[in-house]
């Protein structure tokens, strides 16, 4: 009798669903397994809270956001070249009219569609770089604004 590798991995898994006592759902459909559901849409599906200590996410040709700095200090980006950071009236406008920021979905689309790990790990990685140079810049005006009033308070 010859079993496919989801069956014996069903298979085991169910076994050791049952030695921990554990009766939740678990099925097969077209080689792809749910736990708690009996319509895993795909290789794995989970219907319920998973517990565990760590989760890999594998790039897979997308770009992690150097490409911010790259844009930033070289002033092109060969990681991403349509690239472009909002300076920070921009950011406002969009801010005020869309209330969430720019290639961060809404909170209504992400009610509708959930959200993808690796996609949100990488905008908000990119949001964080962003903020960085939106934050030197900021230091680099308030050091020239305090060299300012230090040449006043000395010619007075």
């Amino acid at each position: 009798m010859k079993f496919s590798i989801a069956s014996l991995l069903l298979l085991f898994f169910t076994m050791s669903c049952l030695a921990q006592k554990n009766l939740s759902a678990i099925s097969e459909k077209n080689g792809m397994v749910g736990i708690g559901t009996n319509t895993p849409d795909e290789m794995l599906t989970v219907k319920g809270k998973i517990h565990t200590q760590e989760v890999l996410v594998d790039l897979n040709g997308a770009v992690a956001p150097d490409y911010v700095f790259e844009r930033y200090y070289n002033g092109h980006s060969a990681l991403k070249s349509e690239y472009r950071m909002l300076d920070l009236k921009s950011l406002e406008v969009f801010l005020k009219q869309n209330h969430h920021l720019p290639e961060i979905p809404s909170a209504d689309t992400l009610k509708k569609e959930g959200l993808e790990l690796k996609e949100m790990n990488l905008l908000l990685l990119q949001k964080i770089e962003e903020l960085t140079l939106y934050t030197l810049e900021q230091q680099k005006q308030i050091n020239l604004l305090q060299e300012q009033v230090r040449l006043l308070m000395i010619q007075d």
